[in-house]
């Protein structure tokens, strides 16, 4: 049964680029969206992790669990996602020690 999916890539080759969009609609630049059967998004995250090179991507799709949805990184990436108790959680890297986080309201 297909399922809605999104693909946000950054830096990727152009071919990547063109073999998403046979799949999905690019709607914004580097982000793809779709609804396909869980074979073709796991082929389609193939072609991606084999392809992305210095760029990065995720892949964000359903999955029965508490958040509703899993996410899978590829590539290069400031944000690594964690597991926290059972819930994803995304830590930005290359923030000095020490230094805190300022809230943006």
């Amino acid at each position: 049964m297909p399922s809605m999916v999104v693909i946000a890539t950054t830096a990727v080759p152009e071919h990547l680029r063109g073999a998403l969009s046979r799949w999905t609609s690019e709607v914004v630049p580097g982000i793809f969206v779709g609804s396909v059967s869980a074979r073709v998004r796991d082929e389609l995250w193939t072609a991606v992790t084999d392809t992305v090179t210095d760029g990065a991507a995720l892949l964000i799709h359903p999955a029965p669990n508490e958040q509703g949805y899993a996410l899978r990184t590829a590539g290069t990436r400031r944000r690594i996602p964690i597991d926290f108790e059972g819930l994803t959680l995304i830590r930005m890297t290359g923030i000095p020690k020490g230094k805190k986080l300022q809230s943006h309201h």
